[in-house]
């Protein structure tokens, strides 16, 4: 265990002595999403992760190649992710790996109902663990995540909102003990983003802009679906990063930046963002996948849009989007909006 954490923390990879040093760092990224940052509590109503990034690992791969066999295997059957080297720009490949937990919870609208409604999502909550893999090669990056967790009881979430309403005197959801079965919930993502820069040169002198378009999917019990979308950024001296992702599977972007680590300047920006989904399945409204349960009739093609702000000073990167979300079910009244905060901190 110990030659595998060896070999899953190497970085090989030098730049120059700046770039070695960001590239030894780890990022930590912290999410924070709730809808009573819009003044509502119902439909997906509140999500926590934590994530960490690591330093380029360099594929896995060691001069001992004996002494790792199934390491330097799995090695070659990642390299199938990696992005093409574009004609122009750099030809290297920066590989990062991703540990992350999170939480997410789910609500009908009607608190006081002790009863299903047939006409409303069922209650639900997921936790989970996972990790994932991304490559990046000069301004596009690949990722695969797998989610491996528990939805139904065992997630805890009844206990958490519970627990959050009765500090901040907020009534509590009675309807808690119809949420779906404990089962056992299997996700994998995939996502491949791509940045344009638009400007070349800085309107006067300090405004940039560029465009991050993504595309992937996801296969699992909890959730399968297409989805693509992009995100637009004009700012003060944009970084050099793939954006502001909302908690989403496999949105993970803060790699390690190519830039200077003793950069001390301010990096300010705004963003618009979308993401547009093609359901196949979905737990949280499907229901239950092996027993019967509480379900509601799902949309199939689901849309976000997000508007927010993000400011990066030294190792810090703090961003604010106000999402708006489609109805995801037919029955549905109207589509909901949320508040989503990201913490990132390299160290």
């Amino acid at each position: 265990m110990k030659k595998v954490l060896g070999a899953l923390t190497l970085a090989t990879v030098t730049f120059g002595s700046a770039q070695v040093q960001a590239e030894d760092r780890w990022t930590a990224n912290l999410y924070f999403e709730n809808d009573l940052f819009t003044g509502t509590d119902l439909n997906y109503t509140n999500g926590v992760r934590l994530s960490f990034i690591s330093p380029d690992v360099d594929s896995f791969l060691t001069k001992r190649e004996d002494a790792y066999p199934w390491v330097n295997r799995l090695n070659k059957l990642l390299k199938a992710i990696h992005p093409s080297p574009p004609k122009k720009g750099s030809q290297q490949v920066q590989r990062n790996m991703i540990l992350s937990t999170g939480q997410l919870m789910f609500t009908p609208t009607d608190r006081e109902r002790e009863t299903v409604d047939p006409n409303d999502r069922p209650y639900a909550g997921w936790l989970y663990g996972g990790i994932g893999y991304q490559a990046r090669v000069d301004d596009r990056l690949h990722s695969v995540e797998l989610n491996i967790g528990v939805v139904g009881p065992w997630a805890k979430a009844k206990e958490a909102q519970d627990f959050i309403h009765a500090e901040r005197n907020i009534a509590l959801f009675q309807g808690w003990d119809n949420q779906l079965e404990n089962e056992l919930g299997l996700q994998l993502v995939f996502e491949r983003k791509r940045r344009f820069q638009i400007t070349d040169e800085a309107l006067w002198g300090v405004i940039d802009m560029d465009f991050i378009n993504h595309w992937g999917g996801s296969i699992g019990n909890v959730s399968s679906y297409f989805n693509a979308g992009g995100e637009f950024r004009i700012g003060y001296r944009l970084p050099n990063d793939f954006g502001v992702s909302t908690l989403r599977p496999g949105g993970d972007n803060s790699a390690p930046g190519l830039g200077n680590p003793l950069d001390r300047d301010w990096h300010v920006y705004g963003f618009m963002a979308t993401d547009v989904r093609l359901v196949a399945n979905n737990i949280f409204l499907d229901g239950n996948t092996f027993r019967e349960s509480h379900s509601v009739d799902k949309e199939y093609v689901v849309g976000d849009a997000a508007l927010g702000v993000a400011v990066i000073y030294e190792r810090w990167k703090l961003s604010y989007s106000h999402v708006f979300r489609s109805k995801e079910f037919k029955q549905q009244q109207e589509g909901q909006s949320y508040g989503s905060v990201s913490l990132s901190y390299s160290f």
